[in-house]
């Protein structure tokens, strides 16, 4: 009996075995992100114990620790940025540190230094603070140059180098640090080398009237820092590598690819800009629209993904022009003026 592409013969028998109910391949779901969602899930309402509104905020740095990615968070002071980075290290099962940026902060300070033993007649190693998982650094722009340079390998090579010995970073290894725009005095600005490293810079906002309604109820109702201990830790560093692993997975278009290429292309040739962003920055959105796109329940990227976070990933790459800085335009201006210019890949 000739079989057909809809039945087949078991083995031994001489009867046809039922047509079997394949599902569409072009409607079939090419990954499983049950578990993404309900790990995310997780962590949003774990977050939502202590953090009042804010959601935006939550999705884009989940976005950013699926994608690998170190994240700036711009806020005046009061806004919840060190906190909302605080708890969002509450939630992941790893080794977690913080940093007070100063002016006399030193390199060694951060990254650690060499001590000399002398019952071994050696120098070792001790590891400074940022060996750990999750880093998080307040007010970033208050130290010197030269230790915001110290920075620079570790964020991008997850490594540090003393005397010619390479120390590795563990894995996962997220920089998240603060700093407040309105308050200059005693600050540094960062270099733009060390503002490519950041995946996103995220700009934090006042709440609602609403929200700050609710915040008020809950600090009356006596939630203060009790409330803190009550965030647990749901997710594991084993757990966030898998969850990486699919993310990377993600399927994209090619036409997409060049969208983003375009995008972040323009930004060399605008007349508004005296600095454009770099590859790196094409990479950044390319890795964070596809973990935007499994924190939404979908196993490929879309243009609306590339266009969300578009802002966020440009806005600290790129410089105006003095003449449109003094006219008052910013960098998300622009941003949005190159989205509406570039035909949208459908």
């Amino acid at each position: 009996m000739e079989n057909t592409p809809f039945a087949s013969s078991a083995p031994g028998s001489a009867e046809p075995a039922a047509p079997s109910a394949a599902p569409d391949s072009a409607f079939a779901p090419r990954t499983d992100l049950s578990r993404l969602s309900q790990q995310a899930e997780a962590v949003r309402q774990e977050l939502s114990k202590i953090i009042v509104g804010q959601h935006a905020l939550a999705e884009l740095l989940l976005t950013a620790i699926l994608a690998d990615g170190h994240v700036l968070l711009e806020g005046v002071p009061g806004v919840a940025k060190t906190l909302t980075a605080k708890l969002l290290a509450r939630t992941l099962s790893v080794p977690f540190s913080r940093l007070q940026f100063t002016p006399d902060l030193m390199p060694s300070d951060v990254l650690g230094t060499a001590v000399f033993l002398p019952n071994k007649a050696e120098f070792e190693f001790r590891p400074g603070p940022i060996f750990a998982s999750i880093v998080l650094i307040d007010e970033i722009n208050r130290a010197p140059a030269k230790t915001q340079s110290a920075l620079f390998e570790v964020m991008e090579e997850r490594q540090v180098t003393q005397n010619g010995t390479r120390y590795a970073m563990a894995d996962p290894f997220v920089v998240l640090a603060t700093q407040n725009p309105i308050e200059q005095e005693g600050t540094y600005r960062l270099p733009e080398a060390q503002l490519d490293r950041f995946l996103f810079k995220l700009n934090v906002g006042y709440p609602t009237l609403e929200e700050e309604v609710a915040i008020l109820r809950g600090h009356h109702a006596g939630q203060g820092s009790a409330a803190l201990d009550s965030v647990q830790a749901v997710l594991t560093a084993d757990t966030l590598r898998e969850l990486r692993q699919q993310v990377q997975r993600q399927h994209v278009e090619p036409h997409l690819l060049d969208y983003i290429a375009r995008l972040v292309g323009q930004t060399r040739t605008h007349k508004s800009l005296y600095l454009g962003a770099s590859p790196r920055a094409s990479l950044a959105l390319l890795n964070g629209a596809k973990a935007l796109a499994a924190l939404r329940g979908r196993d490929f990227v879309t243009p609306e993904d590339v266009q969300f976070l578009a802002p966020h990933v440009l806005r600290h790459r790129i410089q105006l022009t003095p003449e449109r800085e003094m006219e008052g335009h910013t960098p998300d201006d622009v941003v949005q003026q190159i989205i509406q210019q570039i035909e949208v890949p459908r």
